[in-house]
């Protein structure tokens, strides 16, 4: 059995923390442990499509014009702006088609006096012309008075790369044509260093021709449950056994941060056995995730397989047992696996193992990508109902906040209770409610320290 069920029993006493002789960790002194001993990883030149989600190290600066050529941006006729002057449905201007002129056209018809070419949106601007009138300024070379609405495919009609062509608007010099270096010029900063790399900025990347770009790689995260009752998703539950939720719900959370994360599942309460699976993943793993087997029990298979008692140098690497001054998630590991893939050891209860996530996990793979803000948003706001808090824990109570209207604060509010184990609560909320070590009770209307875990409700 893992910690599942007793880690609530111990959380739940808010005098253990004063009954027992080993040291106290408070959460700041837990997470500067972490970030001081996690960085970024070594950049790496990657692939456009493989850098997604990655942050650039380095500004990127473009070798090339965006567009790289005067170009249509309509579908139409290069003409010279002399020839369409004063031209009107009464009275329209006739010009000779020299050509059709289509993206990626190299040889390219030169535009006299009295003359045009058809020209296909972002086909090259062919010399001597000045502008581009759209086809439904014209006749589309039908000889009618009317406007076209159209052209007609060029193999269906091909004469109409030749004959004459009516137009019955003038066009100013310039006229949809999109200059050379309108959008971006060549030996300007598109990039600056630390960007996130996203569909846009990888379509940038490309159309500067870049086919790969350094960047902090995403960190690779391997999750995995422990405990003999946990029973994949789908599969019949039996007497004493549960549904394995945590490994989803982290390797879930691995993703939201950014990083690549494999789910490994559950792993039975056998200490030999996880050391093996944790041994094994080491090859794909910048950081390691587990849930359960860290509090005090008999069958607490974590502590007993990466920290064995009496055992100075552990196989896998020193890995730190700790309580933490807080409320879900007192029992906490952290080390180096190898010594140098980062493991967090968390606690088994599904709402413990998803806040200890958010509070500790995140923040290093974020480090390690590189990011420049590594923690969630905190805010202030008006608490809605009073709350009650254990003293010398700083608690996170699970809640749902909406932003104020302009120039008040927003309002959060609790949601369901303080115990461990309940994910349907923690399926509602949008944030959490930090209440200080030497706060046990926090009334309603008062301001409140949030962390926002997704984006805020609307104000009503």
């Amino acid at each position: 059995m893992s910690d599942h069920q007793h880690e609530h029993t111990a959380e739940g006493d808010p005098c253990a923390a004063d009954s027992e002789a080993e040291r106290y960790w408070t959460v700041d002194e837990h997470l500067a442990d972490i970030l001081g001993t996690v960085g970024p990883l070594p950049p790496l030149d990657l692939q456009l499509l493989e850098a997604q989600g990655c942050l650039t190290v380095e500004r990127i600066t473009a070798r090339v014009d965006l567009p790289p050529f005067d170009n249509s941006s309509m579908d139409g006729y290069a003409v010279r702006v002399a020839d369409v002057e004063g031209a009107t449905d009464a009275y329209p201007s006739v010009l000779t088609v020299v050509g059709d002129i289509a993206a990626g056209a190299a040889n390219l018809p030169v535009v006299g006096p009295g003359q045009c070419a058809r020209i296909m949106t972002g086909a090259p601007l062919p010399p001597g012309a000045e502008a581009v009138v759209p086809v439904e300024w014209t006749d589309g070379g039908s000889g009618g008075k009317e406007a076209a609405v159209g052209m007609a495919p060029r193999s269906s009609s091909p004469e109409g790369a030749g004959g004459e062509v009516r137009v019955f608007r003038p066009a100013e010099g310039g006229a949809f044509v999109r200059r050379r270096g309108d959008d971006i010029s060549s030996g300007q900063v598109v990039l600056p260093e630390g960007t996130l790399l996203g569909p846009a900025q990888i379509g940038l990347l490309a159309a500067i021709g870049q086919d790969t770009v350094r960047v902090r790689p995403r960190p690779r995260v391997v999750v995995l449950s422990t405990g003999s009752e946990l029973v994949q998703p789908g599969l019949e539950v039996g007497p004493g056994q549960i549904s394995d939720s945590n490994s989803f719900a982290l390797t879930a959370a691995a993703r939201d941060a950014g990083a690549i994360a494999y789910r490994v599942g559950g792993v039975p309460d056998d200490a030999e056995r996880l050391r093996e699976v944790v041994e094994d993943q080491l090859i794909r793993a910048d950081l390691v995730v587990t849930s359960g087997g860290v509090s005090v029990g008999a069958y607490d298979v974590v502590k007993e397989a990466l920290a064995p008692e009496g055992v100075e140098q552990p196989p896998l690497g020193v890995i730190s047992f700790r309580k933490l001054r807080m409320q879900p998630g007192k029992p906490q590991g952290f080390g180096l696996l190898d010594g140098s893939v980062p493991l967090f050891a968390l606690p088994g209860n599904p709402v413990s193992a998803y806040l200890s996530f958010e509070l500790f996990v995140r923040p290093a793979i974020r480090a390690m990508m590189g990011a420049e803000e590594v923690h969630r948003p905190v805010v202030r706001a008006v608490l809605t109902a009073g709350l009650q808090s254990p003293s010398g824990r700083r608690q996170f109570a699970r809640a749902r906040y909406v932003v104020g209207k302009p120039g008040e604060p927003g309002s959060v509010a609790p949601v369901g209770g303080a115990g461990s184990h309940l994910v349907g609560p923690l399926a509602q909320a949008n944030s959490v409610i930090v209440v200080p070590e030497d706060t046990t009770s926090v009334a309603a209307g008062e301001q409140v320290e949030v962390v926002l875990l997704e984006a805020a409700d609307s104000p009503i």
